[in-house]
């Protein structure tokens, strides 16, 4: 029998790209979302991708319990993963509560409709802002998690530690700790931190797709190039790095997706050494802002206007992964390189403006 994922928040950017690498991979899928950060777009180019017309699609508020325990219900589910949350830093600086709210109450509905429908995988949506400013770089899974820059971070952390003592509670106790739960199972999990997700799908028929003003770099540097913005804010160039700017490690979002059917695979083939495991997801590579900037410019033979601006609140100054425990327990490394996934996303940009 095909082992069933659910995909929460399976509409937007990452969510879309798992879904692709889910379905080419055997496994069926079931995609819930809201729909409060994305269109139906993505959702329909991975039917178009895929050429799936079957997939189906939940539109629901994972902080609604209710509408989680009905999903559980109606679908044998072997697998979650969690993407329904919040992920802008600098809105979740001025709007704790919205992110707090929203992003711990999904997580804690899934996992106790996960639980009492008798068990089950749970793949959760991290990041490397778990971090928070560390000195030590690379960061390894084993590097202290510093207190949090932003609230965004903070439930990330939060979420994490939630999941771990979900996953012990279940092992260890089962009944006697979760007794109002109907049928209550073992959760395993395991949280993946991803480092900065760039790109799109080498269709060009999935891709990022902010509403509003873009918070991540690359779709303000798209949109600048082609002229949807004025003018690309660069947040900072007084850091201390080679040239004043940020640095991260930029992810390509298919490398990002299959790394997530690697894990899924690891959890549901009953690979898994502990109950709770933790991968970083990235390349290992820093790459600065003003770096990505000039190489998007060199790649795809465009001139942006950009300007420099204030540092922008959350922020921190340098974080990059050392992937070398997802390479060895998941078989999964990071293949794409920036100068192709820059050219991705620019393609995804002039698909979107129909050129």
């Amino acid at each position: 029998m095909m082992k069933r994922v659910l995909v929460s928040g399976g509409a937007g950017y990452i969510g879309s790209h798992v879904t692709v690498e889910l379905l080419q991979a055997g496994y069926d899928v079931v995609v819930a979302d809201n729909l409060s950060n994305c269109d139906l777009t993505c959702f329909e180019g991975v039917k178009k991708i895929t050429g799936r017309n079957d997939i189906p699609f939940e539109k629901i508020d994972c902080c609604e319990r209710d509408a989680v325990d009905r999903l559980f219900s109606e679908f044998r589910i072997d697998a979650v993963i969690h993407f329904a949350a919040f992920k802008a830093v600098g809105e979740s600086v001025a709007e704790p509560l919205k992110y707090y709210r929203n992003n711990l109450l999904s997580f804690l509905n899934i996992l106790e409709a996960a639980s009492a429908h008798g068990g089950c995988n749970v793949l959760f949506s991290s990041s490397a802002t778990v971090y928070g400013e560390t000195d030590r770089l690379p960061v390894t899974e084993e590097s202290p998690r510093q207190p949090a820059t932003s609230p965004y971070g903070n439930t990330k952390q939060m979420c994490e530690d939630i999941l771990r003592d979900t996953v012990m509670a279940t092992a260890a106790y089962g009944t006697e700790v979760m007794s109002g739960l109907d049928k209550p199972g073992p959760v395993k999990g395991i949280s993946l931190r991803y480092f900065n997700p760039i790109g799109a799908h080498p269709s060009a028929l999935i891709g990022e797709l902010p509403r509003g003003v873009p918070n991540n770099l690359v779709p303000y540097i798209t949109q600048t190039a082609i002229g949807k913005r004025e003018c690309l804010s660069i947040f900072g160039n007084d850091y201390p790095t080679q040239d004043g700017t940020c640095l991260r490690d930029y992810i390509d979002v298919v490398d990002l997706a299959k790394a997530h059917v690697a894990a899924v695979s690891r959890m549901t083939d009953g690979r898994m050494e502990d109950g709770y495991e933790i991968f970083n997801i990235g390349t290992g590579r820093p790459v600065s802002v003003l770096e990505l900037v000039n190489t998007f410019e060199k790649v795809n033979n465009i001139k942006l206007n950009y300007r420099f601006a204030p540092r922008r609140a959350g922020d921190i100054t340098a974080i990059w992964a050392d992937p070398a425990k997802a390479e060895k327990k998941l078989g999964w490394k990071a293949q794409r390189t920036v100068e192709e996934t820059l050219a991705s996303a620019w393609a995804w940009e002039k698909h979107l403006a129909g050129k």
